[in-house]
């Protein structure tokens, strides 16, 4: 759990260190939808080729993001295993009841499983490279069109870039009460999967005790101070676009028309 990397910023100066926030994140939606336009092995191998430059880009040991998707492998596998053995077409090598082993099972289970990687990747990108505040100001700037429709968008800002702050901070207290009930002799990995289920009730009781502690304390102290919303408050950390953002938006557009070219239909 220490080793997951989603909301933790690290430290660098490379060429993505120096992007814009609001560049970052339109970047990395924009490349997470074009993930989808990939549908054969060319464009698979492209979209994934475009996803490893882009960590070397930000150079950081590759062990880094390794420890981030580590913990999600699972997942990942699981639902790649759903694919394989739910989805019907082409030739068929097994067949028993309503599981089936099919080749476009196959080859969709791999596409699966190469999808959610590089999009857990190239989110990992941008949060490892980016401050939780730069985030929630990029953001609301995203978000700014919604307030034609009244969507209070400062508001939302606000509990995106809380939630971000305290992501790491709850890793690291699950981890200190964790360490806290091994030293009572409590046992996380022996078991089957129901008596694991029961083992996490002496964690998420104190973990959920002390969350809603750290929300009061918050807002007193945000109450204290006088906080308000962001009407009428000047920004503190002025955002500007530079020759970096325009590089990674010519990468975007390279990407796309090379997933257009190869893309069958």
């Amino acid at each position: 759990m220490s080793k997951i990397i989603v909301g933790r910023y690290i430290p660098g100066d490379s060429l993505i260190y120096k992007m814009d926030p609001r560049s970052k994140l339109l970047v990395t939606i924009l490349f997470i939808l074009a993930i989808f336009l990939a549908n054969n092995s060319i464009t698979y191998a492209i979209v994934t080729i475009f996803c490893f430059l882009a960590v070397i880009a930000t150079g950081l040991n590759a062990k880094v993001f390794w420890d981030g998707v580590k913990p999600l492998i699972g997942l990942i596998f699981f639902t790649s295993l759903l694919q394989l053995f739910f989805m019907t077409g082409g030739h068929i090598y097994w067949h028993w009841w309503i599981f089936s082993l099919s080749s476009y099972g196959l080859i969709n289970a791999i596409y699966i499983f190469i999808r959610f990687t590089l999009i857990i990747l190239i989110s990992t990108v941008m949060t490892v490279t980016t401050m939780p505040l730069e985030i929630a100001d990029a953001m609301e700037w995203l978000l700014k069109p919604l307030k034609l429709f009244k969507v209070p968008v400062d508001k939302i800002a606000l509990v995106i870039s809380i939630a971000l702050r305290f992501v790491p901070t709850l890793f690291d207290e699950t981890f200190k009460i964790m360490n806290a009930q091994r030293s009572r002799g409590a046992d996380f990995n022996d078991g089957g999967l129901i008596q694991r289920a029961k083992a996490i009730t002496p964690i998420l009781v104190p973990l959920f005790i002390q969350s809603l502690e750290t929300a009061i304390d918050l807002s007193t102290a945000m109450e204290s101070r006088g906080y308000r919303s962001s009407e009428g408050r000047t920004k503190y950390r002025v955002l500007s676009w530079s020759k970096y953002d325009l590089i990674a938006l010519f990468y975007f557009v390279l990407l796309v028309g090379l997933l257009l070219t190869f893309r069958t239909y």
